[in-house]
């Protein structure tokens, strides 16, 4: 198996956006489709920084969750 090569941070420049996603089941699913919607839209996604965890509640019951994160993503050339 060949291994990967790590690109050094002078390598590249990396871009941050700030995404909002959510989930009935948990925080971990909210950020995994938070994750996973910004990889089908940027390229090179190196990262996140989750910034805020929010719950929605009806009745006294959680009924969404809520991540606010920031993704890295490394610029092309």
């Amino acid at each position: 198996m060949a291994a990967k090569k790590k690109a050094k941070a002078d390598d590249s420049v990396a871009r941050v956006t700030e995404i909002t996603a959510s989930s009935n089941k948990s925080f971990d699913d909210a950020v995994r489709r938070g994750i996973a919607r910004a990889q089908k839209t940027l390229d090179g996604v190196r990262g996140a920084w989750i910034q805020n965890y929010k719950v929605e509640i009806e009745n006294g019951e959680i009924v969404e969750y809520r991540v606010n994160m920031k993704v890295t993503f490394v610029l092309r050339d």
